[in-house]
């Protein structure tokens, strides 16, 4: 696996990372022994940047994570990417914080189910309107200090909020949603921020959620408990002209004789040096053809035609429900 460093912060990861989040839930219902044997694919064969939040599962995810990690010995070879921010009650978000102490309390949980002395990179889930950044990273900055936490991140943010927060601390990287259908950060300025300031871009959700992989074909695919019926992208109307947009990747990657999976990180991979995308999954099939993405050559006319066929604004429909949207600061 190739690797890749995030910004100028010293942070190396591996090009493609791994988003732990569907092993805990939203994804219908995890397979345990699945879940570990993918995580263990994933050491093989240096996919070691790993994501998870103190959210996911309210917690379960975290565990898992700490429980694989000091089982296997090789906490050395994973670097830990977790977030706080998400403030959960019965298993819901009910809103989020950026309060300073809760920052402190949220990464002593986190260190503590991830059974590890420090948090390799430490991201703000989402930005507390209520709370002054330049708060909420001095506080996380603190606990560089103290040695809890070794890189600061963000996500979901704007260019005015990350450029208020670096010069608070430096930030290592950005994290929001980036893809083929999701090119909102090459228009909302983060993207042109990051580069500036030296800041790695993590994309999360690097394939439509599935979507762009070509595996969805119908709704009737994803379970009753799958969070996408809960999407605009995912209903019936939004969910139909889309697949015209998955035809289109499939095409393409049909020429390039690599999966559309593999497509579209590709594509992600070529916009920057200082972009590395997590891919989620819970299987290892999944894993070792996200991670095949890495041999994909994309010449200036692939580039050319694949933004031909998607540019900007071609996906039916938002990414989040209004009440998800109105959590982006970007």
């Amino acid at each position: 696996m190739q690797t890749r460093a995030l910004g100028t912060s010293g942070l190396e990861v591996s090009a493609i990372g791994l988003g732990v989040m569907g092993m805990s839930e939203f994804y219908g219902k995890p397979d345990e022994a699945e879940s570990e044997a993918t995580l263990a694919r994933a050491v093989e064969i240096g996919v070691t940047f790993w994501d998870t939040a103190d959210a996911y599962g309210s917690g379960h995810n975290e565990t898992m994570i700490g429980r694989f990690l000091d089982a296997r010995g090789c906490r050395n070879k994973v670097v830990v990417a977790t977030k706080f921010g998400f403030v959960r009650e019965g298993g819901r978000a009910v809103g989020v914080s950026g309060k300073p102490d809760y920052v402190r309390n949220a990464c002593e949980g986190s260190l503590k189910r991830l059974a590890i002395d420090a948090i390799d990179l430490y991201y703000q889930h989402r930005i507390d309107p209520t709370v002054p950044v330049e708060e909420t990273v001095g506080a996380m900055a603190e606990l560089v200090k103290a040695g809890k936490v070794r890189h600061l991140g963000l996500s979901e943010c704007s260019a005015e909020t990350l450029r208020r927060a670096h010069t608070v601390h430096p930030i290592a990287a950005v994290q929001s949603e980036y893809s083929l259908w999701t090119r909102d950060p090459e228009q909302n300025g983060v993207l042109e921020a990051c580069r500036e300031l030296g800041v790695g871009f993590v994309p999360y959700s690097p394939l439509g959620r599935g979507f762009l992989t070509g595996a969805v074909k119908r709704l009737e695919d994803l379970g009753a408990d799958d969070f996408r019926h809960t999407t605009p992208r995912f209903e019936r109307e939004n969910f139909e002209r889309n697949l015209r947009l998955v035809a289109e990747v499939e095409a393409i990657a049909a020429g390039k004789r690599c999966s559309p999976g593999q497509l579209a990180l590709a594509w992600l991979l070529a916009q920057g040096d200082f972009i590395a995308p997590i891919p989620g999954t819970k299987r290892r099939k999944y894993l070792e053809d996200n991670a095949g993405a890495v041999d994909v050559r994309l010449s200036a006319a692939d580039l050319a035609r694949i933004d031909a066929v998607l540019p900007p604004g071609a996906a039916a429909g938002e990414r989040y429900s209004a009440i998800g949207m109105r959590l982006t600061n970007a």
